[in-house]
């Protein structure tokens, strides 16, 4: 038999498998079936990359770092303080100091008009004259004696404290003395949250009452979270305030509301004491929540 030449044999292989080559390249850029084919692998897909929600929740943890870091430089020349502020369009919630207690103050008054409307709701009734008179002097003015008479009605201490326990307040202690209850930011927040939502305990007509009356505070009193709102948007707010004798008669500063405009749906609780007046409690209550807005960027 005639052998061919070796070298033509090499050149038979070189322009066959550079032809397979060259078949292969072509087909990868433009054909993966066919490259599959070739390779004999499965292609991978290709990733998607973070989805939203994992991107938003990636920009509000390096939000939360540099507010936490500078309410921490200025906690460090201010009186003690905490605070939450609850999201309502991302559900996120921030906390500095969340979960450490402070006395209530007049913000009680807040529990004290959820427990009033949850307690007429189970009856089947509407608020009576008395009632209604009671509830808007109370969170409108701070009255104290219209405070009490509602706080007596109920039930006191214990009826409060079972109201608090159904709006899901953990972290709340009602005081017979009903300015002394303690409870934290992180729970001002839920129940702030309590007031707007629709799994609420409290009825759309209820929300819309407590509504009705924080945001018609007296002028005088609307201090505190609203300092954090921009022109145009609606707030809500109940302020306290008190001298403690038991703290060489300085001050309990408390604000907690809501601010809501077209990107923007916030409660925020500020709580704090050891302020040497009303007056620079008001300046740290209102600084501490304009940082919120200035780092969260809500």
């Amino acid at each position: 038999m005639r052998r061919s030449p070796k070298w033509l044999l090499t050149m038979a292989a070189v322009i066959v498998l550079g032809g397979v080559a060259l078949l292969a390249k072509g087909v990868i850029g433009s054909d993966s079936a066919a490259a599959t084919f070739l390779t004999g692998n499965t292609a991978s897909p290709s990733p998607t990359g973070p989805s939203p929600e994992e991107l938003a929740r990636i920009a509000w943890e390096k939000k939360v770092k540099t507010l936490d870091a500078a309410l921490t430089k200025y906690a460090a020349t201010a009186p003690e303080f905490s605070l939450a502020v609850l999201d309502k369009k991302t559900g996120l919630t921030y906390a500095f100091r969340g979960d450490q207690k402070f006395e209530t103050a007049s913000i009680v008054k807040v529990q004290v008009l959820a427990c009033l409307l949850m307690t007429t709701q189970d009856a089947g009734r509407k608020l009576t004259s008395q009632e209604d008179a009671l509830a808007k002097n109370m969170i409108r003015n701070s009255d104290n004696d219209s405070t009490t008479s509602l706080f007596t009605k109920l039930g006191k201490q214990s009826a409060v404290q079972k109201c608090d326990k159904r709006l899901g307040l953990t972290q709340t202690t009602v005081n017979s003395s009903w300015g002394l209850t303690r409870t934290t930011a992180k729970d001002q927040v839920k129940l702030l949250a309590q007031l707007v939502s629709d799994k609420s305990p409290l009825t759309a007509s209820s929300r819309k009452y407590a509504h009705t009356l924080m945001s018609t505070v007296n002028p005088a009193q609307q201090w505190g979270v609203p300092a954090a709102a921009k022109t145009g948007e609606d707030f809500t707010v109940k302020n306290g305030w008190l001298g403690r004798s038991t703290e060489n008669g300085l001050y309990i500063i408390n604000s907690v509301g809501r601010i809501v405009g077209d990107d923007t749906d916030v409660s925020i609780a500020v709580l704090s004491h050891l302020n040497k007046s009303e007056a620079s409690g008001h300046k740290v209550v209102e600084t501490a929540a304009k940082m919120t807005r200035t780092y969260l960027k809500y």
